[in-house]
This record gives C-alpha cells, structure tokens and sequence, in this order.
C-alpha cells in the first residue's frame, strides 16, 4: 500500500487494526501521532490483538513501554512517549533493542516527540478528529526503503 488517507468509525479503525496486527510483515515499526483523543491508543490496541496479545492492552502512558511477548516468540512493543521532556530519554527505554529481532513489532505513540530517532524503515502514521464526532481521519507515509506492506485502509483499493 502506497501513501493513504481515510476517514473511520472506530469500528472501521479497529478492525483495520486487527488486520495490521494479523497480516502485515514483521520487523514493523509504527509512529503513532497526533492529539489527545484521537484513536492512537484504540489503534495500538487493536494492532496488539491483531498480533496476537491477549488481555488488556492498556496506554502507556505512565509506564512509557510495555513489552507482550507472543506464542511465537515474538514481542509487541508498545511505547508512549508523550511524558518525556527530551528526546534523548528515549535511550533509557532500551530504545536501541526496539524491533531488533525480525518479528517484533514495534508502536510508539507520540513518535514525534523523539522524531529524530525513530527508526527506518516505519510507517508514520498520523491521526486526527474529522468533521464527525464518531470517526477519526488517519494519514499513513512509508518512510524510508523496504517499509512493509500494511493492509489497505477500508474504502481504499488493495
């Protein structure tokens, strides 16, 4: 999927979550922003089941990372970066280890906080209120080579 932009229901925007989670290949970074209440947590958590984590998944805001480790050995990673005051606090969170084995999964919410560190290849992936109370617009860029595939937005085109 190229560069792509969308309107969802929450509904829409977890079940396109859970396919992420499901379908698209690993290592996978994800850079979550924008506002307060925009869906980036409803988002990660459906990734998050979608991947395979069972259970709560809740924001990590006051942790800043929580790590679920699959069946298949492989790790969810699920940062929020929205307390830190400087982008180089990032290191104390193992920031360097982040998606270093070829399964992991990798979302940090509030990317743009440590913008000059995030790693590519990722998608960012930016969301924002729409004119409707219950849906959130979402913008997704493939930054540098090689990000992998994400299934398509619903209403887009495979």
């Amino acid at each position: 999927m190229a560069d792509a932009r969308a309107c969802l229901t929450e509904a829409e925007l977890v079940d396109w979550g859970r396919r992420v989670g499901r379908e698209a290949r690993t290592p996978l970074v994800l850079a979550l922003d924008g506002d307060l209440g925009t869906g980036k947590s409803t988002l990660a958590r459906a990734i998050a089941h979608g991947a395979g984590v069972e259970g709560d998944v809740p924001s990590p805001t006051f942790n800043l990372l929580f790590r679920y480790d699959l069946p298949s050995g492989a790790h969810v990673h699920h940062l929020d970066l929205y307390r830190l005051e400087r982008e180089d606090e990032v290191w104390e969170l193992g920031w360097d280890e982040l998606g270093a084995d070829a399964r992991d999964l990798v979302m940090i919410e509030w990317a743009s906080r440590a913008v000059h560190l995030l790693p590519e290849p990722r998608w960012d992936v930016v969301m924002e209120e729409a004119d409707s109370a219950d849906r959130r617009c979402i913008a997704l860029t493939a930054v540098g080579d090689d990000a992998p595939a994400l299934p398509p937005l619903p209403g887009q085109d495979a």
